[in-house]
This record gives structure tokens, sequence and C-alpha cells, in this order.
């Protein structure tokens, strides 16, 4: 089995106010995942997300696409410590 990981993504583009939350939220939890999707000042989500390399990287390829409505330009990423989360909240 593989150790736990913790990966910080801010998304880019067309991603405020087109379920972008609700929908990484749903993709993190059938995933396994915890951790936050919340928006951004400056019109970007953060999304911090903890678990399994693999489910990690599943989960950046969702982002990289997003919901229907979204328009996503960039993702960056970098790994960072656990946090303390339970469940996978939108904020």
């Amino acid at each position: 089995m593989s150790a736990r990981q913790a990966r910080r993504f801010w998304i880019s583009g067309r991603v405020q106010g087109v379920w972008f939350r609700a929908g990484t939220r749903e993709q993190a939890l059938a995933l396994g995942l915890s951790g936050y999707a919340r928006n951004l000042l400056d019109g970007r989500v953060e999304v911090l997300a903890q678990g399994e390399p693999a489910a990690l990287d599943a989960l950046q390829r969702w982002l990289q696409r997003g919901p229907p409505l979204a328009r996503v330009e960039r993702v960056d990423v970098e790994s960072c410590g656990p946090e303390t989360c339970e469940g996978f909240a939108s904020r």
C-alpha cells in the first residue's frame, strides 16, 4: 500500500459559478480523498486533497477538465504537508 500524500491545486479559467467545487467534491469522495475546494478572490479555485498517490493523480486529471460548464486554462500543483481533514468540504 502506498503512503498517503497531500497536494494543493490552483485551477484557473472559467471555474467559478460552474459547479466546479461541487464536482470536485464528488470526484474526491469517489476516489477516497479528503480535503477541500474553495473559491479564491482572484477567480481561481484552490483544492487541497489528501490520499493515495493514484487517487490524487486521477483527481488531477479530472481537474484539468472540470465539469461540463467549466473552461480550465491552467492547473498548478504542489506537494504539501498533510492537514487534518475529515471528508471533503466545499468551502
